[in-house]
């Protein structure tokens, strides 16, 4: 099978999926990653030019660590928004990939390059078979036999924009490749000062693996990431991500698993906001 991981940025497949696309290529299955944007915004230190160089080979260096290609889709950070144009470029993305199965951001994310991402490839998943919709301004492509499956990942610390936790609908078990999945993120060596600097994050792969074990404490596992299939008409509704990763590696959230999950991120949630606030206690004034 043909997976897409479509994101915004560098580092968000490894947060967010790394674990699950290691387990898929483990398992025979061609994984290409693409980034929305080279992070082009994401350093206090390099003009854009130049972050955006170093954070596109970080990209593929980390890619290259479980066997998966990689692309950038040439957007800009802050500046994804849901045009026409957006829209035939994420449209010739697909095309170009042709994948069977398609996982991107959350709907509903804290940042909105995450957001609109989510939305122009759900749209252009639509779009991608329809053979009267022109994508050939971004490669002349096949147009693609059928929609693809689409599945979102979770949000950054499991939430909405306000706070309310965002249930997945499966939890796929990452103990046996977070070390493929630290590593990935490792190779984003240039964030490290950058989301210290900017996010307030001391450490992102500590981090990264404190939002790994929330997500597992849903499902009774040590470390998970979460994915909530779209089933709206006429996208494909077999659960193909759960056949491909088998039932050893899945467990699905039932209704009476909500409570539990409420509690632990709400939990989780009011010791980082603690923290947040203690950490903007101790930052030297502005001036």
């Amino acid at each position: 099978m043909r997976i897409l991981h479509i994101h915004a940025h560098p580092d968000d497949a490894e947060i967010f999926c790394g674990g699950t696309l290691a387990h898929l290529v483990a398992k025979g299955h061609h994984v290409t990653i693409v980034t929305m944007t080279p992070g082009d915004c994401g350093s206090n230190h390099h003009s854009p030019e130049e972050i955006g160089r170093i954070r596109r080979q970080e990209a593929a260096d980390g890619a290259a660590m479980i066997g998966a290609d990689y692309f950038c889709a040439e957007f800009r950070d802050l500046a994804i928004f849901e045009t026409d144009e957006a829209r035939r470029r994420v449209t010739g993305i697909l095309r170009r990939t042709q994948p069977d199965l398609v996982i991107t951001a959350s709907p509903i994310d804290y940042h909105c390059d995450h957001e609109a991402t989510s939305r122009l490839v759900r749209d252009a998943a639509f779009a991608a078979p329809a053979p009267n919709y022109d994508a050939s301004a971004y490669g002349d492509y096949p147009v693609m036999k059928a929609i693809p499956h689409i599945y979102f990942a979770d949000p950054a610390e499991g939430t909405d924009r306000d706070s309310r936790p965002c249930i997945p609908h499966f939890v796929v078990d990452i103990e046996s490749t977070l070390s493929k999945k630290r590593d990935m993120l490792a190779a984003h060596e240039s964030q490290r000062l950058w989301l210290k600097e900017h996010h307030g994050m001391d450490n992102y792969l500590e981090t990264m693996e404190a939002w790994s074990a929330q997500v597992g404490k849903y499902a009774g596992m040590r470390f998970g990431e979460g994915f909530r299939q779209y089933k709206m008409h006429p996208y494909p509704v077999t659960p193909l991500l759960e056949e491909l990763l088998g039932p050893a590696l899945v467990t699905t959230l039932e209704e009476r698993d909500r409570t539990n999950v409420e509690k632990i991120v709400r939990s989780l949630r009011l010791g980082r906001e603690r923290r947040r606030v203690a950490g903007h206690a101790h930052r030297p004034a502005a001036g």
